[in-house]
This record gives structure tokens, C-alpha cells and sequence, in this order.
């Protein structure tokens, strides 16, 4: 892996030789490589026009899954500064970012949370949940790293990234303090979240839900045949009658969870799409990350017998 890793490293730097030969302009702004959509949204956020931004995995894309490209590896060498989630979500790229952070600006983010704050990873031994956006409060310190990141890489913009940095946070808390009442609402014996994966686990814990995924916290583990009977008889002893489906993982399993109730005759809904490992498509609201975070609260708390308005924070803050 090691070596392979090395054979992508040089074909980056043979790819930026050609543009390292030619003189080219100054560039004005600083350039940021982020892995997931919700550290780039966020880098954007704190950066403001003082960064040129690029995300490597879209709507839909699992980064537990996730291999770099030829193109990937060359954008990512050739960047002022490149920020990956770490905590072993980008499990694929993993031994490539550390490579390149051996020479290069690479900063993985959420391993800046204190492991007091971390939860266990139930399929790999000494790792922990990568998924710590699901929590707007300990994102807000993930954003405190990406700000400090940013002024490393470019100390002369620090004015703007501290300002756009207390900006944002304004709006995490807005963003926290509307997902608690919402979904304070969702009576206590409902408050069951069966989802694809287990991804909500930060959410659960920060909103009092029980999470219940078919696959472990990466996709990449299996659920079998015994798992898909338990909980099966699960969503039938305990009477839960919303289950919900993501965007970046397949609904194959739900489906077969939903069979499995109504041949015991109980009916079993989705609840709703969510936005686990991934956001909405670029330029629409759920493909921020203040929205996609929205989109997930008001979904949770309407599919589960709770009060939301129907648009979510957005609507409310339009109003």
C-alpha cells in the first residue's frame, strides 16, 4: 500500500512540472482541497472570497468507500491546503493523506476533538465514529480547527477568518438550538432512529435518540441475514413505524427490513431521506451543511410523531 501510495505521490508531482516550468500568475487567493462536502461548505463559510475551494466527494458519494484518482492526487499536491475529516472516514485515502502531509499542509480536522469527546468505533478496535458533523456543537470546534488551519496557510487573511469564523458559529447555534426543540417533540418512546448505517450515533447522543443502524459505522461492513431477521422482529415487538433510507447508501437493506415487518403484519414507513456521509446537490439549500443538518432535524422529528414546520429552520429564518 505503501508503495502504491508513493507511485500516486510522484505521478502528482510529475503532473504539476509542466506548470511548475512555466511562469504563471500570482494567485490572490488561497487554494483548499477539502475530502467531504461538510468541511469544504465549512472552509468556504470561513474562508470567504479569500479561498478557492474544492470538494473531492459530491451528493451521494460514500467516503468510506472513496479512492482518489489520478486528477485527485495531483489537485490535492498542488494545494495550499488540504483538510480531510480523519477518525478513519476517508479509510481508502488514509495512507495517501499521511504521506502527504509529511511534506505538504494537510490537516484531518476532526481528530483536533478531544477523544473524551469521541465515541467508540464498534468495528475497529482503538478507532472512534468519524461522524462528529452530526453534532452541531462539536462541529462548531471542528470549525475552530478548519479557522485555524486556514490562517496557518495564509496568516495575512486572519482578520476575515476569525470574523467569517464568529459568523458561522452564530449560526450553529441557531442551527443547535432549533434541532433540540424540534426534536424535544418526538414523543420519548419514539425516539428510535433505524437508519442504512450507523451514522447518527453524535445525534443520538446530543438529542437523546436510540440509533439503530443495519451496518455498522462503515458502509463497508456487512449486515447479514441474522441481523436482518433481529431487527426485523425489533421494528415489530417495539412497534416503531418509521425507518429512513440515506443518499449515500444503498436502501436495499431498509427495503428488506420493510418486507420482512409487513409479512409479520406490521407496516413499517420511511420516514424520510437523510443526509448521513454526504450532502445535497450544489446549490441548493441541503447541500450546505447548515442544511443538510436542518433537512435531518425537521425530517427525524415529523416522520416520528414530533412538531417541526414543514421548511425547517429555513423556512422559520425566511419568515
Amino acid at each position: 500500500m505503501r508503495a502504491m501510495t508513493r507511485l500516486f505521490h510522484a505521478i502528482a508531482l510529475a503532473g504539476s512540472t509542466a506548470l511548475l516550468a512555466a511562469p504563471v500568475a500570482a494567485q490572490d487567493r488561497l487554494s483548499v482541497v477539502a475530502t467531504t462536502g461538510m468541511i469544504a461548505d465549512t472552509a468556504r463559510a470561513i474562508g470567504g472570497d479569500l479561498v478557492e475551494l474544492r470538494a473531492l466527494m459530491g451528493p451521494g458519494v460514500d467516503p468510506h468507500a472513496f479512492r482518489q484518482t489520478r486528477s485527485d492526487i495531483v489537485t490535492m499536491a498542488r494545494a495550499d491546503l488540504v483538510l480531510w475529516n480523519g477518525l478513519f472516514l476517508e479509510a481508502q485515502m488514509e495512507d495517501f493523506l499521511l504521506e502527504l502531509g509529511e511534506n505538504s499542509h494537510v490537516v484531518a480536522v476532526a481528530e483536533s476533538l478531544p477523544q473524551d469527546r469521541l465515541l467508540a468505533h464498534e468495528d475497529y478496535e482503538g478507532r472512534f465514529d468519524p461522524h462528529v458533523w452530526m453534532d452541531p456543537t462539536l462541529w462548531s470546534e471542528v470549525s475552530l480547527t478548519i479557522r485555524d488551519a486556514l490562517i496557518e496557510a495564509h496568516p495575512e487573511g486572519a482578520d476575515t477568518f476569525t470574523a467569517n469564523t464568529d459568523a458561522f458559529l452564530s449560526q450553529l447555534e441557531e442551527l443547535e438550538s432549533y434541532s433540540r426543540d424540534v426534536l424535544s417533540s418526538v414523543p420519548e418512546s419514539a425516539r428510535v432512529l433505524l437508519t442504512a448505517h450507523d451514522a447518527f450515533g453524535y445525534f443520538g447522543a446530543a438529542y437523546g435518540f436510540e440509533v439503530v443502524g443495519i451496518q455498522g459505522l462503515s458502509t463497508a461492513s456487512e449486515a447479514g441475514l441474522n441481523r436482518i431477521s433481529d431487527m426485523v422482529d425489533m421494528l415489530v415487538t417495539r412497534e416503531i413505524g418509521a425507518v429512513f433510507v440515506e443518499t449515500s447508501v444503498s436502501d436495499r437493506n431498509i427495503r428488506a427490513l420493510i418486507e420482512g415487518a409487513a409479512a409479520q403484519g406490521h407496516i413499517v414507513a420511511i420516514g424520510g431521506e437523510l443526509f448521513s456521509d454526504a450532502m445535497g446537490e450544489p446549490g441548493s439549500y441541503e447541500g450546505t451543511y447548515i442544511g443538510m443538518i436542518d433537512h435531518n432535524a425537521t425530517t427525524i422529528a415529523r416522520a416520528l410523531g414530533g412538531t417541526a414546520p414543514a421548511r425547517g429552520l429555513n423556512g422559520m429564518l425566511a419568515e
